[in-house]
């Protein structure tokens, strides 16, 4: 098959990452990028080495394909635009700063028989890959997602920003639906939400407490999952997995419960999440079908986000001293 034409849409500090992915992609050829800020397109094509166009148009009229790193208000309306030219996409997480605005995108991906991806990349953490196949049923879920300021992010609050990652992958992981959300918030650096933690119940009988915080001196990325006879801790910054299973017994007595207690051994590839995610979204955009069933599980992530924040923020005490 003859290969897709690309084009990166947004060429900041992500858009960049995407750009230097996809020029190591086999089956696309990497045609250019648009950014609307003069400075971003200077500096892109003096580090990138990639034709810069000077309208989204120009570039849609050039591509089969894009990669949306904008930032996250303009998500909506430059994926509108680019699936009614044709086009398919993988816009970056968050997918919409609205369900409303995450539901008319993969409605129009659906019309349009277009691929539409979200780049929910913690999914292709190799960790999280080798993970996958030994998790069953889990019934709780701890996630901490902790990280210092950084300026570029702070167009969202920290659900958006940094807590959707574990949303995502709790509910593409437990393959359940939330039923109930309890959560609480406060801002701390910026005027939006930096700190939250919220207690989800699935469908499933799962439990998840989340935790995300853009307040800290240190990066945790650590996701762990409590099963029946088994425990699994992924750490998604170091790329590593800590598992145990407890093996099947005849005998009851107190002491042989800790002899019972295995290591698992879980092999981790090294693999780049951002490759491995970008030829992903290139095989769902040969069978488009196939990509909008992974994307409601991204827009579910981003409902249940929108009802973090909302609890969140009506649970704000206001009226108390600082």
């Amino acid at each position: 098959m003859s290969a897709f034409r690309v084009g990166v849409v947004g060429v900041g500090h992500l858009g960049s990452h995407h750009a230097r992915a996809w020029s190591r992609i086999e089956g696309a050829t990497l045609v250019g990028a648009f950014d609307p800020d003069p400075l971003a397109r200077e500096r892109a094509a003096r580090e990138l080495g990639v034709e810069i166009f000077d309208s989204l148009e120009a570039l849609a009229d050039s591509v089969d394909l894009v990669s949306i790193a904008a930032p996250t208000p303009r998500h909506a309306d430059l994926t509108l635009t680019c699936l009614n030219r044709g086009l398919h996409v993988l816009v970056e997480k968050p997918m919409a700063r609205t369900p409303e605005e995450g539901e008319a995108m993969l409605l129009a991906a659906r019309s349009k028989q277009l691929a539409l991806f979200v780049g929910q990349v913690e999914r292709f953490n190799p960790a999280v890959q080798a993970a996958r196949p030994y998790l069953k049923s889990p019934r709780f879920i701890e996630a901490h997602r902790l990280a210092p300021i950084v300026p570029r992010g702070i167009d969202v609050d920290v659900v958006l920003d940094l807590m959707i990652h574990d949303l995502d992958l709790a509910l593409w992981l437990t393959r359940s639906r939330v039923t109930q959300v309890h959560a609480v918030g406060v801002p701390v650096l910026t005027p939006r939400i930096d700190i939250a933690n919220a207690r989800l119940t699935f469908a499933s009988g799962c439990v998840a407490n989340v935790t995300a915080s853009r307040v800290s001196r240190e990066k945790v990325r650590k996701i762990r999952f409590f099963e029946a006879n088994e425990y699994l801790s992924i750490d998604c910054l170091k790329r590593s997995v800590e598992a145990y299973t407890l093996r099947p017994s005849e005998s009851d007595a107190p002491e042989d419960l800790l002899r019972r207690i295995r290591p698992l051994e879980i092999h981790v590839e090294a693999r780049d999440p951002l490759e491995s995610e970008l030829t992903h979204f290139l095989a769902l955009a040969r069978e488009p079908e196939g990509s909008w069933e992974e994307t409601e599980i991204a827009l579910d992530a981003l409902r249940v986000a929108d009802e973090v924040r909302t609890q969140a923020v009506r649970n704000l005490a206001l009226d108390l001293p600082v």
